[in-house]
Parts: C-alpha cells; sequence; structure tokens
C-alpha cells in the first residue's frame, strides 16, 4: 500500500471523489487530513478549471487535502486518471498530519497530530508559464467563491 495526498476533484464532496471509493479501480482508505510541509502555490488553470499544485516549493501556501492508503491498482488508475506523467508528475512530498482517522492494528504504527508522513502527490512542472501569477489557494473546493466551475471530463468537448 502507498500514501496519496489529494489536495482538489478526488477529495471528499468533490466531483472527482466517487472515483476514490469505486472498487473496480482498487482500494483507497481514507486515512487522514494533512497540509504540505512547503508552501506551494495551487492553481485553477486551463479552460476546464482544473486544481494544479505547481511544483514550485517555497511559494504559495500549505495547501490541506486528504490522505489515503491505496493499492497497486489503484495507483495505476490514479497515475492515468492524473495523465501522468504529461499533466501532472507523481512525486513524494511531506505531509504535516493535520487529523488521523486511519485505522491500524497498533496504535504505536498510527501517526501523531502534526507528525510528518511521505505521501505520493500529483503536482505539475509542465504548466503554463502564466499560472505562477494565477491566485494561490490553500484549500480547493470546487464550488468555492472563487466562481471557476470545474468541468467534469465527460462534460469537456
Amino acid at each position: 500500500m502507498a500514501r496519496v495526498f489529494v489536495y482538489g476533484t478526488l477529495k471528499k464532496g468533490q466531483p472527482n471523489y466517487p472515483h476514490m471509493i469505486n472498487g473496480a479501480h482498487g482500494i483507497a482508505r481514507f486515512q487522514g487530513r494533512g497540509l504540505t510541509v512547503e508552501k506551494y502555490p495551487l492553481v485553477i488553470a486551463g479552460k476546464y478549471n482544473i486544481p494544479f499544485l505547481l511544483n514550485a516549493p517555497g511559494i504559495g501556501h500549505h495547501v490541506a487535502g486528504e490522505i489515503y492508503s491505496v493499492d497497486d491498482q489503484m495507483l495505476q488508475f490514479l497515475d492515468e486518471f492524473e495523465g501522468c506523467p504529461d499533466m501532472y508528475q507523481r512525486t513524494p512530498m511531506r505531509i504535516e498530519v493535520v487529523e488521523w482517522e486511519g485505522k491500524s492494528s497498533a496504535p504505536e504504527e498510527r501517526p501523531a497530530v502534526n507528525s510528518i508522513l511521505e505521501c505520493y502527490v500529483y503536482s505539475t512542472t509542465t504548466y503554463q508559464p502564466e499560472w505562477i501569477n494565477f491566485p494561490y489557494y490553500d484549500n480547493y473546493d470546487a464550488f468555492g467563491k472563487h466562481g471557476l466551475q470545474y468541468v467534469l471530463r465527460e462534460s469537456r468537448e
């Protein structure tokens, strides 16, 4: 099992969350909530208003998201879903645990709040140069005040 940190449309309550709980894609177990240890620019870009975590550490915000434990089948699905490695790249990042719900056989295996985990994150280095000047968010919500409505894949032209 690998740990994956999701910050955008795959979070609970967001448009692509059903993919995370679709057993046909593999196993994804919600473990808890976290923040990126380093600051990153999280922007909404493109004609479909897609959230992108730009792999430009040191600028932006500590980005909030969810930590999942996934099997190899789900990891492969996520790679394909995220257009890895062209659109996004799956890279290990340090994530600070804010809240932990993960079930573990032994209490000593549960990370404490404020502990640091290494998780895979789908971020991008292949972004348009002007994106670095877009507004930065610390917590993505497809239905947020930004007014940039995310367009589901099945609705795209």
